[in-house]
């Protein structure tokens, strides 16, 4: 999917602004699992319902990309 990305990044404002979305959840993921960060083990699950969240709704944007092209 790597080239799809890349051009829906350029050509698609929405798929960009949720692919930014999902590194910053993902890098304050590793960042409170690596012990760099302390926070409630609710808070870190709620991050990763996020994670799981964009991930699921940029892949969904990648097969309806590819689905057209």
């Amino acid at each position: 999917y790597r080239e799809a990305i890349h051009a829906l990044k350029l050509s698609d404002n929405h798929f960009s602004r949720i692919f930014d979305e999902y590194h910053e959840v993902d890098k304050e993921i590793h960042r409170i699992e690596s012990g760099a960060e302390n926070t409630s083990d609710e808070y870190l699950e709620n991050l990763k319902k996020q994670r799981l969240f964009k991930k699921d709704e940029l892949f969904e944007m990648l097969k309806k990309s590819e689905a057209t092209a």
